[in-house]
């Protein structure tokens, strides 16, 4: 190979390189009732966009094409900070801890020491309590394909043991966005983190998602009391639960079923059937109206199935439609609820010196008109 053609060559792998890669730019959002700055980080990797703030380290936006080209905004939000702050309740979009999910009474136990944080649901505490990671202003960086986000939580923060460090990466591949979580801490705790974005993939404000079609891959399911708290883990064959082959959201929601009227429809915590710690599938959703797919894989050993059912038509997101009941979904990619009170589900304490790192990734594909 002569010496031209070999720079010729290495121009050629390197401007395919840049090529790939996402730009990323920054840019003022506002600010909090508290005077903090809030930064808004956009992704765009040529075939799809994200937007990810610092405050609640929340995913905005996130737009990606349909079976015909057409582009469209697939997650729930607004369009201001004021309006997240004035929402205290369905977290969208947010990276939710120290403890995503609910804790029974707000109590655990480590090494035989009792803990209390505040309860915010029910008399449980839901999401790290009154003010979690939801409700603060993380620190971002900008990276390769997209944003790290930091948040250092410190020793008694609500109630919590130990100053723990969360690095949530967001970047964006293509139409495929990936979050990868760093968890540490100076004291032995408890932790259990994910995102908590609401899908549609007809479009946001486009209405229900209960003509949509999800695929879980999970034998097992956590059934809950009526505050939503599990009592263990059971098979779901033969229950509404059942969603190892693909079905319609919406076709057995209204089933007389016990579980079902207590959340209000689905908002169960799968087991899932892959190995912890190695990425397996968590969920495939598909839309037959836009064509498009989202696949989710993840290295957690749980994900919770939410069909929006608390959303009540309150607030209005950012085509201005208003949010009713089932607007959207959540497939919130976990270790299980209340795992400390339950010594058969996989551990959430957190301990010095052994990071926890975890990985969830979001693909968007199409298929064509069945």
């Amino acid at each position: 190979m002569t010496w031209a053609r070999a720079i010729l060559l290495t121009m050629t792998f390197s401007t395919i390189a840049t090529a790939l890669q996402a730009s990323v730019t920054k840019a003022p959002f506002g600010k909090t009732q508290d005077g903090t700055p809030v930064e808004i980080y956009t992704i765009t990797s040529g075939k799809a966009e994200a937007r990810i703030m610092t405050y609640g380290a929340r995913v905005v936006s996130l737009k990606v094409p349909d079976r015909d080209g057409k582009v469209g905004d697939v997650v729930l939000g607004y369009n201001s900070v004021a309006e997240y702050q004035a929402d205290p309740s369905t977290y969208f979009g947010s990276i939710v801890g120290r403890y995503g999910n609910r804790l029974a009474k707000g109590t655990f136990a480590i090494d035989g020491k009792e803990y209390h944080v505040p309860v915010n649901n029910n008399g449980q505490s839901l999401h790290g309590g009154t003010l979690g990671f939801d409700k603060l202003v993380w620190t971002g960086k900008e990276i390769p394909d997209g944003v790290e986000m930091t948040l250092v939580s410190k020793d008694g923060d609500m109630g919590y043991p130990g100053t723990m460090t969360t690095h949530a990466k967001y970047t964006l591949h293509g139409a495929t966005l990936r979050i990868d979580y760093t968890l540490s801490t100076d004291k032995t705790t408890v932790a259990n983190i994910t995102n908590h974005s609401y899908f549609n993939l007809s479009g946001d404000g486009s209405g229900s998602i209960l003509d949509e079609i999800i695929t879980i891959p999970a034998s097992r399911y956590t059934p809950v009391t009526p505050v939503l708290i599990p009592t263990g883990i059971e098979p779901v064959a033969g229950t509404p639960f059942d969603f190892t082959k693909p079905t319609v959201i919406g076709k057995r929601i209204d089933e007389a079923n016990e579980q079902l009227k207590i959340a209000g429809g689905y908002d169960h915590n799968w087991v899932l059937n892959g190995q912890m710690g190695v990425l397996h599938e968590a969920a495939k959703v598909e839309d037959p109206k836009s064509g498009r797919v989202l696949t989710v894989t993840t290295t957690e050993p749980g994900v919770q199935f939410y069909t929006g059912n608390f959303l009540d038509g309150t607030f209005k997101g950012k085509t201005g439609a208003v949010y009713a009941k089932h607007a959207g979904l959540c497939l919130e990619t976990q270790h299980f609820p209340d795992s400390p009170n339950h010594p058969s589900f996989p551990s959430t304490l957190l301990k010095p010196g052994q990071p926890r790192h975890s990985t969830t990734i979001f693909t968007f594909t199409t298929e064509a008109k069945k």
